[in-house]
């Protein structure tokens, strides 16, 4: 019984968190397939069942079979999303170095790409509900930008205070809102009962063969049912599979059927309705309460990408693929809940741009599916690797299956690229850009950690070299923070020539962060100890683990280490670049300098106490 019990738990928390964004689609997909775009289609009952079928087909071989049955079996000790079975996948591949940077450029392109879709989600989610005031009343038209401007505002502005507090709210209203999609549904239904047809996939493939052009561009109209997919995947860390495959079947796909069939239904019976088909699947003396649980499920969806933009920024910084970045706790009780002011600032400057330069959700409608079907494709092709390398499939069975997928999901981004001049560049764009910052870090750190490797000292004979009285030992505790746990850290060298002391304990500490999500307690350290009171220890900490050094040395056994007397000395690197380098282009060696100064400090990153930390200044040619 406590199993079930705890498992319908975790399965109303998914509903709040994960199915957020692929819950609300319903507030404008049809609305935009029938009326946005270059090339809408035509509103008969024909193309209605046709694009029905569509909808269903595509919820039951993407979100259903793809994300909910198969990729979700593909995670990272229970971890997914595209950066931990990106993580996954480099671990799988060996030592073939061009293999691997290909699939970690397609890996981060997809990272990219999802950040994209973050600017997205937010404004196209809360203009369509607060765009059903005008349904209730025309009188409200003017007043729309406005109020969603403010609600964008106030939803970016408590990201803050995090979503500790209100979390808990966040299943019993998706749960609300999801009873009421399949109620609005299940009414309109009833006045046509014949849309259950497009149950039929045949529906489908006759819309398209009668219209191949028309049917190829509908599914970039299409797709929009399936945005926050990906959640599906990325949530799992938090809730599990089964809880989330559990609220899927037996929730969330039925609500969201029945309340696209009861849409088209209305299309059917009333085709002026095609104004704002959602919306007017419910009665008057309904609109404004509609509205009210509209908006609220939109902010709530929005929550859920924002935190998603924060987790992924955490995940990315652990592994070397962006800049450290002030980080701030939310919750003393769950790790998980972070907030990243440059991110959450970024995000809302992109989010009122978008609002103010679109102006409606239609035409935000016409720019949003590029990045996410992106998004599907790099992970369909990463999990082929998987299949391949972990779950040992043949090339048959794996390619037959990955190839259907690839199909699916290329048909679906080749019919968004028609999107590109309607909109669809601000995405792009807006993933290109993270692309580049996060390719010109990963190679600027390569670069700098060789060129460090190379100036600096081996260890192992500098430590036997030191003779007794051959330089002054201090009381007290010294470590020094190297990436190369075998060479002697700047820092140090600094110090003994500025200072001309070494402390009694001299301790070089060096930082790996794994391709998994968490490292267990006896894994994390690894200890040596060497001549002369030197000692090299090895911290290792997974891509979602908090890289709390002092928490960390604390717990190891092989060092007594008194926190008042001992002092960690970190090396303060000022780069210059330098013009001719083959390695990297000059404006990217400049961007990554520029990048490497704004860098958040090591100090806050791993919970240094500030008053026992030395940094050392060292000036390095790029």
């Amino acid at each position: 019984m406590g199993k079930k019990s705890n498992l319908a738990t975790l399965s109303l928390a998914a509903l709040g968190i994960v199915y957020g964004d692929i819950g609300t689609s319903p507030l404008y997909t049809l609305n935009t397939i029938f009326t946005a775009g270059l090339h809408p289609v035509p509103l008969n009952q024909e193309n209605i069942l046709g694009i029905l079928s569509l909808i269903f087909w595509s919820l039951m071989i993407v979100v259903s079979f793809k994300y909910v049955a198969f990729i979700m079996h593909a995670d990272n000790r229970g971890e997914g999303g595209i950066m931990a079975l990106l993580a996954l996948v480099l671990g799988k591949l060996g030592n073939n170095e061009k293999r691997r940077a290909v699939i970690l450029m397609l890996g981060i392109f997809g990272t990219a790409l999802f950040y994209g879709d973050g600017v997205i989600t937010p404004a196209i989610s809360v203009l369509s509900a607060v765009e059903g005031l005008q349904v209730a009343s025309p009188m409200f038209k003017s007043y729309v930008i406005p109020i969603t401007l403010a609600i964008l505002f106030g939803l970016f502005f408590f990201q803050r205070k995090g979503t500790a507090g209100v979390g808990a709210l966040f299943g019993p209203v998706m749960c609300l809102w999801f009873s009421v999609l399949m109620l609005l549904g299940i009414m309109n239904i009833l006045t046509e009962p014949l849309v259950f047809n497009a149950l039929n996939p045949m529906r489908g493939i006759l819309f398209l063969v009668g219209n191949p052009w028309l049917g190829f561009l509908s599914l970039g109209g299409v797709v929009l049912a399936l945005t926050g997919a990906e959640a599906l995947y990325a949530d799992m860390g938090h809730f599990g599979r089964h809880p989330i495959q559990l609220a899927w079947f037996a929730f969330v796909m039925p609500a969201l059927v029945l309340n696209y069939f009861g849409q088209g239904a209305l299309l059917i019976h009333n085709p002026k309705a095609i104004e704002n088909p959602f919306f007017l699947l419910a009665p008057n003396w309904a609109l404004y309460p509609l509205v009210i649980l509209s908006t609220i499920a939109t902010v709530i969806a929005s929550q859920a990408v924002i935190s998603g933009a924060f987790s992924m920024t955490s995940q990315a910084m652990r592994l070397g693929y962006s800049p450290r970045m002030e980080t701030q706790h939310t919750s003393e009780e769950e790790i998980g809940q972070i907030y990243v002011p440059g991110i959450n600032w970024t995000l809302m400057v992109a989010v009122t741009a978008l609002v103010l330069g679109f102006r409606s959700s239609t035409s935000l409608a016409s720019a949003y599916g590029i990045a996410v079907t992106g998004t599907m494709v790099v992970t369909t092709i990463l999990a082929f690797i998987v299949v391949r390398r972990l779950w040992g499939w043949g090339r048959i069975r794996g390619g037959l299956l990955i190839i259907f997928l690839l199909i699916v999901d290329m048909g679906f981004f080749s019919a968004n690229l028609i999107k590109i001049e309607e909109g669809g560049w601000f995405p792009l764009t807006f993933g290109l850009g993270i692309f580049i910052l996060m390719t010109t870090w990963k190679r600027g750190r390569v670069l700098l950690g060789e060129r460090m490797k190379r100036d600096s000292i081996d260890l192992a004979p500098f430590v036997a070299a030191l003779v007794p009285d051959s330089v002054v030992r201090v009381p007290g505790t010294a470590i020094f923070l190297t990436a190369n746990p075998d060479g002697v850290p700047h820092a140090l060298l600094h110090n003994m020539k500025h200072n001309k002391v070494l402390h009694d304990r001299v301790v070089i500490l060096t930082l790996r962060v794994l391709d998994i999500p968490h490292v267990s307690p006896d894994e994390r350290i690894e200890y040596k100890s060497l001549p002369n009171s030197f000692h090299s220890i090895i911290v290792r900490f997974g891509f979602k683990d908090e890289p709390n050094l002092p928490k960390a040395l604390a717990s190891q056994q092989y060092l007594a280490l008194e926190p008042m007397e001992t002092s960690y000395f970190l090396s303060r690197e000022t780069l210059i670049p330098k013009a001719g380098s083959r390695e990297m282009a000059l404006w990217r060696e400049k961007l990554f300098v520029a990048m490497f100064r704004n860098a958040g400090s090591a100090v806050t990153f791993f919970s240094l106490p500030p008053n026992r930390v030395v940094e050392v200044g060292a000036q390095i040619v790029l």
